[in-house]
């Protein structure tokens, strides 16, 4: 099972993600920032967006409630050809 070990924020609507695997890497999130509903909506303040929090290491949310699965963002992040494994 993969989790996020840590996030970081880099500025905008950017989180700079670690995996439990080992892996890391930069994800914007302007595609989720540009959907529609009530949970989305504080998200839009950049402010706002860069209290993201690792819930209990399995994933990603923030405090009005918004989750996100640790394991579906690592699926895309890596198809994307987003991750990467730094040297040892």
């Amino acid at each position: 099972m993969i989790k996020i070990s840590s996030i970081e924020s880099r500025g905008g609507y950017r989180l700079f993600l670690r995996f439990s695997d080992g892996s890391e890497g930069e994800r914007d999130f302007s595609d989720l920032i540009a959907e529609r509903g009530s949970l989305v909506e504080p998200l839009r303040d950049p402010a706002y967006f860069a209290r993201a929090f690792t819930k209990d290491g399995s994933g990603l949310a923030w405090p009005n409630g918004l989750d996100l699965d640790a394991e579906a963002l690592h699926q895309q992040m890596k198809a994307a050809g987003l991750l990467r494994v730094p040297a040892a």
